[in-house]
């Protein structure tokens, strides 16, 4: 087994990729180290002397610089290391497109095709709070529901709570009508009751008129304060949605349609080089087969956004990019917060020192492909290939904005392990194999094995049969453990 890695030749660190005692000597490009303390796996080892205000390289590129004088063996870490990054910056476009290697298969899993042209990979029937006031009742609604059901069709019966739609000013207001928008309209529900209070911001006539055109087969409306039995009259509601879903089949649809998320959380030192790059490589496939791929964690992205605007298919998207990253530094700024106060305590124990390490691990998410588009939050996806979506890195927040999007779900890369699940299925992807023997029942795939003896080649292909069997109906385990959860960005004064 490899003791460490050094990513790129240029690099003046390398990767722990186990614990290495003080006293240990390792060899490195045919020179001799001693190591000067004990590191832990995924942590950095300086490999030349680096000077006081010196650059530190990791990717081959810069991740900070030296706040003193680091010697050949020294842990590179934040005692020692210090983010370049502030402020505003100018951008110049210096496009530099690359090739995809991946040919098109012609593969296909099996979805359901909505009336709208859309597919989904689930069948489930939701229930969707206009506001938080009514989470209570939907849950009872749903208790009657299975007390009176026989066999119930549906995947999943579920209602996502959130405790707004209410007292919000301005965009607080128009984020929370949106996201629930998006998800009423999303492709992986057969049927969506909204349920409503009767006095709420998010009133639901107004509610109605903003979803535009939508079917009215698969989605009912219900205002509580309007009928004198509010979980009788739901589970009714429930229940003509779901006859209608009775009919709903599984059938062959191509690849080109799914929309996947890209995210990470609780990295480590080892996330820029297993899971990222392995998911990485899946987006490159993906959009190989005419599919879509979706990078958001915009904060995450601060360091490294070179890397993606470099890629935009032209200057207009470019300039939308540039545009995705200032716009949220200067969202940080009007809050007279940091802007480059990452990464949390987590990712720092993980080995990952400043942001813009994190960042260049993060932004291997999307491969190598062109950036086809960049949307705002709340906005679907209009163009099939990589896009760009607006989201903090916040994980349930820009989870649910990825499905939101479009997304039918969510790659979720980590290297310390959550139980989330976002609306739809939120697949976790260990970086290490420990964790993924330590918590069998959140993580679903272990890209570990990358350190080891696995292959990128051998290893993706399992990744891609797994998407397709995940697609074709296999729960992954924030299903199977019934975790379902959303989030929606909150950027105001409320009431």
């Amino acid at each position: 087994m490899k003791r460490f890695l050094k990513i790129s030749e240029n690099d003046n660190v390398v990767v722990a990729l186990s614990d290495i005692a003080k006293g240990e000597i390792i060899l490195v490009d045919d020179k001799e180290i001693t190591i000067n303390k004990d590191i832990k796996k995924g942590h950095k080892i300086a490999i030349h002397k680096i000077q006081e205000n010196n650059n530190v390289i990791k990717y081959g590129f810069t991740i900070g610089r030296a706040l003193k004088n680091i010697e050949p063996g020294d842990w590179v870490h934040t005692h020692n290391t210090k983010t370049n990054l502030s402020g505003l910056k100018e951008y110049t476009f210096n496009q530099n497109l690359n090739r995809n290697l991946f040919s098109n298969r012609n593969l296909t899993f099996n979805g359901y095709r909505r009336e709208d042209g859309k597919s989904g990979i689930r069948n489930e029937l939701w229930i969707i709070p206009t506001v938080g006031c009514v989470n209570g009742i939907g849950d009872k609604i749903i208790e009657r529901f299975k007390q009176k059901s026989g066999t119930i069709c549906a995947d999943s019966v579920n209602i996502f709570k959130h405790n707004y739609g209410c007292s919000q000013l301005g965009d607080d207001h128009t984020n929370t009508k949106t996201i629930l928008g998006d998800i009423v309209r999303h492709p992986n529900a057969g049927g969506v009751l909204v349920l409503g209070l009767g006095c709420e911001n998010n009133v639901l006539e107004d509610f109605k008129k903003s979803l535009g055109k939508f079917n009215e087969k698969r989605v009912r409306f219900l205002v509580a304060q309007k009928v004198q039995d509010e979980v009788e009259e739901g589970a009714k509601l429930l229940f003509e949605l779901h006859e209608n879903m009775k009919k709903d089949k599984r059938e062959p649809i191509s690849l080109s349609e799914l929309k996947i998320g890209l995210k990470c959380g609780g990295s480590d030192g080892l996330s820029g080089i297993t899971a990222n790059p392995l998911v990485g490589r899946f987006s490159d496939f993906l959009i190989a087969q005419g599919g879509t791929t979706v990078l958001t964690e915009v904060p995450e992205m601060f360091g490294a956004e070179h890397l993606l605007m470099n890629r935009a298919r032209n200057e207009e998207i470019f300039d939308k990019s540039v545009s995705l990253i200032n716009d949220f530094k200067k969202y940080f700024i009007s809050y007279n917060q940091p802007i480059y106060d990452n990464p949390s305590p987590g990712n720092k124990a993980g080995g990952i020192t400043t942001l813009e390490e994190k960042s260049l691990g993060c932004v291997q998410k999307a491969g190598i492909e062109t950036v086809i588009d960049v949307i705002k939050y709340g906005e679907i996806l209009k163009n099939n290939g990589l896009n760009l979506l607006s989201a903090p890195g916040n994980d349930l927040v820009s989870s649910t904005a990825l499905g939101a999007s479009g997304c039918q779900l969510v790659l979720f890369t980590t290297g310390r392990g959550t139980p989330f699940g976002n609306f739809v299925p939120t697949i976790k992807i260990s970086t290490n194999t420990e964790l993924y023997k330590l918590k069998p029942n959140w993580i679903d795939f272990n890209a570990g094995g990358l350190v080891n003896d696995s292959t990128m080649n051998d290893l993706l292909e399992k990744f891609i049969k797994y998407i397709i069997d995940i697609a074709n109906g296999q729960l992954v385990n924030n299903e199977k453990n019934n975790i379902r959860e959303i989030s929606i960005f909150k950027n105001g004064v409320t009431l």
